[in-house]
């Protein structure tokens, strides 16, 4: 009688906490989403956005929801992949959200069976675009851009198109001779996925690589190498950058310079989903929701994890510029094995008519 009468007085403080957190908006039944997170007391979390730059959402999550901690690990695209997969597998403890920029390498685990379905509340304001089956959410909107030494190239050939990017190659083939970036798509991820986005864009892009080629290019697996040897010289300028990365360490850098180019710009995002076998997918669910809210956005907007909703202010391209990969199945296609085999074997045969050029 006594367990019982407790679990009485209990039942309407647990009820008023969870109405009080609930956030504007959104459903009563909410109430009950928050409940269970409370008795979860938090989730954990695998992305590859930087774990400095998360710290002050994840801050600002426990403040609106204290007692239901995040703990987040920062991983690289790939590992996350092989990581939730490994212990999935094997039946061990994994993520409850996976958030990461590696697009297709999510819509795959989600086309796989790896995610469950859950409605946001907030996904009214979100671009249809940013959605798919309820499962993937596409989180931010990343321009992709070049990244230049402002020493090594003068404002007036700073390159605005990708046209111009090509004509400065060309002409300055010999003083660009190893001193161009970009990934390496047998061992980026991201790389691939932007080089194919080029290819389905326009068809100029294979000129566009081999003039990249005929420099000798530095390839990179990540951004972070890019970034070092642009702003200690030893690379005149980057392609296919990730903008947040760059905007970043372009503020504290004035060596380094950014520009997203004219004639369109790639935008990506960083697409979260619930695990299927989340141990504590309401507080997963709590956690996406927050990421998508306009609070949520606007600190990630302050990290240049620029948002997905268009009602949270910041920079942003026009639409006659801006190029959108839309989360969904079309994300699959660059999977496919024989396709990516054949396209490596095309980059690599560019790369090397390129090492013959004089």
């Amino acid at each position: 009688m006594r367990y019982g009468f407790s679990l009485l007085l209990l039942g309407p403080v647990l009820a008023s906490a969870a109405s009080a957190e609930r956030p504007a908006g959104y459903p009563r039944s909410y109430d009950t989403l928050v409940a269970a997170a409370r008795a979860e007391r938090g989730a954990r979390v695998y992305g590859n956005a930087d774990a400095a730059a998360m710290a002050p959402v994840i801050a600002a999550f426990r403040r609106v929801y204290p007692g239901i901690a995040i703990q987040y690990q920062d991983l690289e695209s790939r590992e996350i992949y092989r990581r939730f997969l490994t212990e999935t597998r094997a039946g061990r403890p994994t993520a409850d959200l996976v958030w990461s920029s590696a697009m297709d390498l999510q819509a795959k685990l989600i086309n796989d069976g790896y995610a469950q379905a859950y409605q946001s509340p907030e996904k009214p304001a979100l671009p249809s675009a940013a959605v798919w089956k309820n499962m993937g959410y596409g989180v931010t909107a990343e321009p992709v851009g070049f990244v230049y030494n402002r020493r090594l190239i003068p404002g007036a050939q700073v390159p605005r198109t990708h046209e111009a990017f090509e004509r400065l190659l060309r002409t300055r083939r010999t003083a660009l001779a190893g001193r161009v970036a970009t990934y390496d798509p047998a061992r980026s991820n991201v790389g691939y996925l932007y080089l194919t986005e080029d290819l389905s864009i326009t068809r100029d892009t294979r000129s566009l690589l081999q003039a990249i080629a005929a420099t000798r290019p530095l390839l990179a697996r990540t951004t972070g190498p890019m970034l070092d040897a642009v702003a200690a010289g030893r690379a005149a300028i980057a392609y296919n950058v990730v903008g947040p990365y760059a905007l970043t360490r372009a503020r504290r850098d004035p060596r380094i310079g950014v520009v997203f180019p004219r004639d369109y710009t790639i935008v990506a995002s960083r697409i979260a989903f619930v695990t299927r076998d989340a141990r504590r997918p309401a507080s997963a669910k709590l956690f996406l929701d927050f990421l998508l809210s306009r609070p949520g956005q606007r600190l990630l907007g302050q990290q240049w994890l620029l948002p997905v909703r268009a009602d949270v202010p910041a920079p942003r391209l026009g639409p006659e510029r801006a190029r959108p990969i839309r989360v969904g199945p079309q994300l699959l296609v660059n999977l496919d094995t024989i396709k990516r085999r054949r396209f490596l074997s095309q980059w690599q045969a560019i790369l090397a008519e390129g090492a013959k050029v004089k």
